[in-house]
Order: C-alpha cells, then sequence, then structure tokens
C-alpha cells in the first residue's frame, strides 16, 4: 500500500511543466507515495479550500510545485508605500493555491517538499520562511548527478513521511 501524499500543483500546465511534474510523480512512485491532488486524484464536493483540508488530512507529507501560472511584463510593487518600485522586467507569479495549501500543510504539521520554477518567489517560495528548503522545478531531462541528488532529496523527506505516517497509524 502506498502511502498518500498531497501535491500542490496547478491543473493546466504547459508540456514542459507538466513533463517537470511527471519527473516529480516518479520520484514519488519511486518511494512509494501516492499523490493526491484537487482536480487530479479528488474532486470537490463541497467548497475546494475544505476538500483541500479533508484531503491533507489523509495524507502525510506535502510536495509544493511552484510552476509559472502568471506573466506581469511590467508594473508597481508596493505602490503608495516608501517601499514602492516600478518593475522593469518581466514578473512571474504561481497558482495562489500554492500558498493557501502550503499553510493547510504546515499547520497539519506534515512533512513538506517546496520546489519553485525560475523566478517564482514570494511567501511559501522565499526562503527561510519555513524550516523546508526550497529546491528548483526539475529539468524534464535530468540525469547524472543532478538526478541521484533529486533522488536522495526524495529518499530523506520520504522517510519523514514514512514516520509521521506509522506514528499517527499507532495514535
Amino acid at each position: 500500500m502506498k502511502i498518500p501524499v498531497f501535491v500542490s500543483s496547478p491543473t493546466s500546465l504547459s508540456p514542459s511543466q507538466e513533463a517537470a511534474r511527471t519527473v516529480i510523480v516518479q520520484q514519488l512512485d519511486d518511494n512509494d507515495l501516492e499523490p493526491r491532488a484537487l482536480g487530479r486524484s479528488d474532486y470537490p464536493t463541497e467548497l475546494p479550500l475544505r476538500e483541500v483540508l479533508l484531503i491533507a488530512r489523509h495524507c502525510s507529507g506535502g510536495v509544493i510545485l511552484g510552476f509559472e501560472q502568471c506573466r506581469a511584463d511590467s508594473g508597481v510593487l508596493k505602490p503608495g508605500t516608501s517601499a514602492e518600485k516600478r518593475v522593469s522586467t518581466p514578473l512571474t507569479f504561481p497558482s495562489p493555491w500554492n500558498h493557501l495549501e502550503s499553510g493547510i500543510l504546515f499547520g497539519l504539521r506534515l512533512p513538506i517538499l517546496v520546489f519553485r520554477e525560475e523566478g517564482i518567489t514570494g511567501g511559501v517560495f522565499d526562503n527561510g520562511v519555513s524550516d523546508v528548503f526550497v529546491h528548483p522545478i526539475p529539468s524534464p531531462d535530468i540525469t547524472g548527478t543532478a538526478k541521484a541528488a533529486l533522488k536522495q532529496v526524495f529518499q530523506r523527506w520520504a522517510g519523514k513521511v514514512r514516520e509521521h505516517y506509522y506514528d499517527d497509524k499507532r495514535a
């Protein structure tokens, strides 16, 4: 039996993003973990945010995938404040659901693994926000030492997931 883990990822991804997501899902499978996600493995019967909580309560870990979902080519950050700043290079943003779902997972004290595409920042994707290291999204054609390093990251995290799962089952 595979241990369920919540995967926070947009359902609409570009082909290269979907290929990168597949690399992550394969790592889950290699570690006998089952990905659970709203809109992919589970579909809401109630309010979506409540459904996320219900799914997450049955999981023993979480993976946050920060894929670009919005791009702003220009704009103003913190308008009307002393920290106001004009943006001249494109800014990329993840799905806001990544932040909501990671907050739920954190609140449930689940082991979390966070990945982000180049340029994704803010909230859970900022280093030092939680005790979790933020990893780059793996390339779909990952090989060699990079693949071995990714495998080690998943094995360490999967150990924490199993610990949570079996401790939770004894309670």
